[in-house]
């Protein structure tokens, strides 16, 4: 028996996929804009650490997993996708260090539309991957005196990887799990992932009442909330579909950017951010590949 509605896999059946993938991504938006409010106390492993943590212990409460039953192969896709989750979001925290929250995740999101784009099979989507390219080349703005941090931009495309492989990985894990028990599971390897670098960042600073609290601000916000709607929504459509419904994610990531931080965009990196969001509804016309069931 769940605890929580948001847990509850019955309850979101009755939330319409859409809504799921915009609430995902309110939720992770807000809760990165706030986590780099933190970042000069606790250092962006710190965060994540704090982050994943609490993430794990809130989805083990609220869910509380079974193994009973579950073969190697479960576990060992369980083991793979907490690593994944706990290296991208270190890896976007670092990134978001250095580099706008907005601009971040465009880079970042160039996962979720590569993953759309090889869901593919029409000749247009060139266009939409040169269009994708010149945004992400319009944000690096190569040689000017505004460049942005190259570690930063590499932070985020390493981010973007692990965002793809997510993507992959999170379908067939809803295909294997009942409810949220897989995603569950993970966010408790995940939680590893940041501890050492974390630990040699910020110390004893991590098991303060305060550090605590912000864990669990963002561990809700960031992480335990949008993974449990998109692992439904996974459930539900085929990869590329859900990469489509990410195309709000860069918008959203520079208004949260904007309103919560102060960071205000160049006009070519708001047209940046602009044609990497075309070159995402662009697939999603073009994405004609039929969905595939997910595995019993």
């Amino acid at each position: 028996m769940r605890d929580s509605a948001v847990i509850d896999r019955p309850g979101l059946s009755r939330v319409p996929s859409p809504a799921l993938v915009l609430g995902s991504i309110l939720s992770v938006q807000l809760g990165a804009a706030f986590a780099r409010t933190t970042f000069d106390e606790f250092g962006a492993a710190g965060t994540s650490a704090l982050r994943l943590s609490w993430a794990g212990v809130l989805m083990l409460i609220l869910v509380r997993p079974s193994l009973r039953g579950r073969t190697r192969r479960d576990l060992g896709l369980v083991l793979v996708f907490g690593l994944v989750l706990g290296t991208m979001n270190l890896c976007f925290y670092e990134a978001v260090a250095r580099i706008p929250l907005g601009i971040a995740v465009t880079v970042e999101f160039l996962g979720p539309l590569g993953v759309a784009l090889a869901g593919s099979r029409r000749a247009l989507d060139l266009v939409w991957v040169v269009c994708a390219a010149t945004g992400v080349v319009l944000l690096a703005h190569p040689g000017g005196s505004s460049g942005l941090d190259s570690l930063g931009v590499l932070f985020a495309l390493f981010a973007a990887c692990g965002w793809a492989t997510y993507i992959v990985l999170g379908q067939r894990l809803g295909g294997r799990f009942a409810g949220a028990d897989g995603s569950a599971l993970a966010m408790i390897v995940a939680a590893f992932v940041p501890l050492a670098p974390g630990i040699a960042q910020s110390g004893g600073t991590l098991l303060t009442v305060h550090a605590l609290w912000v864990g669990l601000v963002v561990g809700t916000l960031s992480s335990a909330l949008p993974y449990t709607l998109e692992i439904e929504a996974l459930r539900r459509i085929p990869r590329h579909v859900f990469g489509v419904l990410m195309s709000l994610e860069p918008g959203v990531g520079a208004l949260a950017g904007f309103v919560v931080l102060g960071q205000s965009l160049r006009a070519g990196q708001v047209a940046a951010i602009a044609l990497v969001v075309l070159a995402s509804i662009g697939a999603s016309r073009t994405a004609a590949v039929a969905p595939a069931p997910l595995e019993p």
